[in-house]
């Protein structure tokens, strides 16, 4: 069952207000991401977990602040709220299992790391930052 919009809201804006376009329904995702095909999108699996608060979304905000490469998109999907467009972005990585929040980077349509709850709970934010912008590093132009 998905959670009160007004209980999400704060959770969804951390991420929209720095770049994030926000795909509610399973046909957003598919034109999203059949226009992901060329350059670096950076997919984040929001949710309502602490992990997620004190993590996942300060760390991607402070990799986005960084003075290095960035992605050429952001898109989110919020797990616990639009269940069928999450659904959906998690067919894009359909070897990976569900998990959340979590991080995807596609080049060039093709997903080139993955970053899941295991690798963002119990951090800090600082370092799921460095580690979103050493993959940057790597993968932006």
């Amino acid at each position: 069952m998905p959670y009160s919009p007004l209980l999400i809201k704060p959770m969804k804006e951390e991420l929209t207000s720095i770049g994030f376009k926000e795909l509610l329904t399973a046909d957003e995702v598919d034109a999203a991401m059949d226009g992901a095909n060329t350059g670096v999108t950076l997919v984040a699996v929001n949710s309502v977990s602490g992990c997620a608060a004190g993590m996942a979304r300060p760390g991607v905000r402070l990799a986005l602040e960084s003075d290095g490469k960035h992605p050429d998109r952001l898109f989110t999907v919020f797990a616990e709220q639009d269940v069928e467009a999450t659904a959906k972005m998690r067919g894009y990585f359909p070897d990976i299992p569900p998990s959340d929040p979590s991080f995807a980077v596609f080049k060039d349509g093709e997903l080139v790391y993955f970053v899941p709850r295991h690798r963002i709970e119990g951090r800090s934010a600082q370092a799921v930052a460095a580690d979103l912008t050493a993959v940057f590093d790597e993968f932006c132009q």
